[in-house]
């Protein structure tokens, strides 16, 4: 009886701790050991971000070598200020500018090819993009040719030094149409007449914005219906759509939630699909600043990877990039304290834990990968 109950014990513990919030919805508990096995091949890229875990050389170093040793695409996501001042004055571009471009290029996996991203708002996407110093040109309307013009410029001096495959010319551009309609509307006109330019320089790049999945599926705004439909009419005139999606934004936990998300996207677009980023919490999740808190554990964290995998598959996905390969706590460290709550929220997604130890979900990128 003793050892019934420690061996009841024992199981007991293991289902605990490696579980989803509905069992049935999890596979062997934690993976499936089939999941993928029907296909010979995969027929998609899969690939990371550069976002370091570290802020240090050897981090860098580290972080580039993995993706080349684990990728067969890899992204460049240039989000964080845009030289304005420069760019519409015809002057210098500034050192902080110039020397992030240099260490990233310094560093390009020559053999993979690169999707660029790069951020025409700011950080909750309601506005331009702030200049180093946190300026932003003034303007009358988003369209107005100075910033038309600028932007062309910023565009496609990322282009000329990096020369990808796939660009996100702007990223999670829906968020702006939730935050200010007037905005979206200038947007539009803005952003169509720099992917014009850009398209007649560069005829085979391939050009996207990308849409929030998270705040496209059920999005909590005024008018839901035109909002999807708006949204979706504007992602099918792309040459591709782009999909951002963090599923723990959304409270999505299970693969039922996680699947059903997915229906919706496939149901709505009509073009090729790829995610440009996403990951998935892998540690429960606590923000206070944002009064936001979600459970993860690396079993869940695996099941959204095995059904994005077997998604990106089914559908003919053009690739799939997971956002960060290493959590970043050490990074985060470093960040100020008004930023703080924000890189938290992403902090605890990586295949790699804060410590490079591999987690389940790293298994089963290397299993389609290796397809």
């Amino acid at each position: 009886m003793r050892n019934f109950n420690l061996l009841s014990l024992l199981i007991l513990v293991l289902l605990i701790g490696c579980s989803d919030k509905d069992d049935d919805d999890l596979p062997n508990k934690c993976n499936d050991p089939k999941f993928f096995n029907e296909y010979s091949t995969k027929s998609f890229y899969m690939g990371f971000s550069t976002w370091v875990y570290a802020p240090n050389l050897l981090a860098i170093n580290n972080t580039y070598q993995f993706i080349n040793n684990n990728s067969d695409i890899y992204s460049e996501q240039i989000d964080n200020s845009i030289p304005w001042n420069a760019w519409i004055n015809n002057t210098a571009l500034p050192s902080e500018f110039t020397d992030d471009l240099t260490r990233r290029l310094d560093n390009r996996i020559a053999n993979l090819p690169l999707l660029l991203s790069m951020s025409l708002l700011n950080i909750d996407r309601s506005d331009l993009a702030s200049d180093i110093d946190g300026s932003i040109p003034s303007y009358n309307s988003l369209n107005d040719k100075t910033i038309e013009d600028a932007y062309f410029k910023h565009v496609d001096y990322l282009v000329q030094k990096f020369q990808p495959k796939y660009l996100v010319i702007a990223i999670e551009v829906n968020e702006l149409r939730i935050k200010d309609k007037n905005k979206w509307e200038e947007y539009k006109l803005l952003i169509s007449e720099v992917k014009m330019r850009i398209k007649n320089e560069y005829p085979n790049l391939q050009i996207s914005e990308s849409i929030t999945l998270h705040n496209l599926f059920k999005p909590e705004v005024s008018n839901p219906n035109e909002y999807i439909d708006e949204m979706v009419d504007y992602a099918n005139q792309m040459e591709f759509v782009a999909i951002s999606y963090y599923p723990f934004f959304k409270g999505h936990h299970t693969k039922i939630e996680f699947q059903t998300a997915f229906d919706f996207l496939h149901e709505k677009i009509q073009k090729p699909i790829a995610f440009s980023e996403t990951s998935h919490i892998a540690e429960d999740l606590s923000v206070s600043g944002f009064n936001f808190y979600a459970e993860g554990n690396e079993c869940e964290q695996n099941l959204y990877l095995e059904t994005l995998l077997a998604n990106a598959q089914k559908q003919n996905y053009k690739f799939v990039i997971w956002w960060a390969h290493r959590d970043f706590d050490e990074l985060w460290l470093t960040f100020p304290d008004n930023l703080k709550d924000l890189g938290k929220l992403w902090r605890d997604t990586g295949l790699l834990d804060e410590n490079g130890k591999e987690r389940i979900g790293y298994n089963t990128w290397e299993k389609i990968y290796n397809k």
